[in-house]
């Protein structure tokens, strides 16, 4: 699954801990530019207003194993006993197609896609601080304070391990929501 076929679209990994904001700049940045956001696979049953095939690929657990095996995924991993992983043939098709093509993933799963896709483009969203960081998860008012120090920790991870990887080679600060849009758009449409 390491070979790229030869394509003339490009391939952007967007990656950002919890509370950084990369989920709202992915969907500006579809909003404003050609670039198309690829559609992930889960076993994980559909939620109330979510499309299959639109919000993911609803898959059963056979069916995504037999994906793993058969080596037709860019990235996968389990998530609260579900399985996500992004599918590669409708990727490496709009790559064919001259598309650019945009994953929004965590960072570990960027790694299998910078593994399996060489000529993939890393872009990390971070916040400005650790504190900044601390009290977007605490104004969500999603998790407890448990639950807000792992995704910290996890955050602490994620920005050491992009950084260390050398496969992110632009970082946005997302400190001015507009500034950091425009950033990503002009990153994705210039390169």
């Amino acid at each position: 699954m390491t070979e790229e076929s030869n394509h003339s679209g490009k391939l952007f990994v967007i990656s950002g801990p919890s509370g950084s904001g990369k989920g709202t700049l992915t969907r500006a940045l579809i909003e404003r530019s050609n670039a198309v956001l690829s559609v992930s696979s889960t076993t994980r049953g559909a939620g109330p207003n979510e499309v299959d095939g639109t919000d993911y690929f609803f898959v059963t657990k056979e069916e995504f194993e037999s994906k793993i095996a058969a080596g037709d995924l860019l990235e996968y991993a389990v998530v609260f006993d579900n399985y996500y992983g992004t599918p590669a043939g409708p990727v490496k098709k709009l790559l064919a197609e001259g598309k650019t093509v945009v994953l929004e993933i965590d960072v570990q799963g960027g790694l299998q896609v910078f593994e399996n896709m060489p000529s993939a483009c890393g872009v990390l969203i971070v916040p400005p601080s650790e504190k900044e960081l601390h009290r977007r998860l605490v104004s969500r008012g999603r998790d407890e304070a448990k639950v807000i120090e792992k995704r910290l920790e996890k955050a602490r991870w994620e920005i050491e391990t992009a950084h260390s990887s050398g496969k992110y080679l632009f970082e946005i600060v997302n400190d001015d929501l507009e500034t950091a849009i425009n950033e990503l758009v002009n990153i994705v449409t210039g390169s």
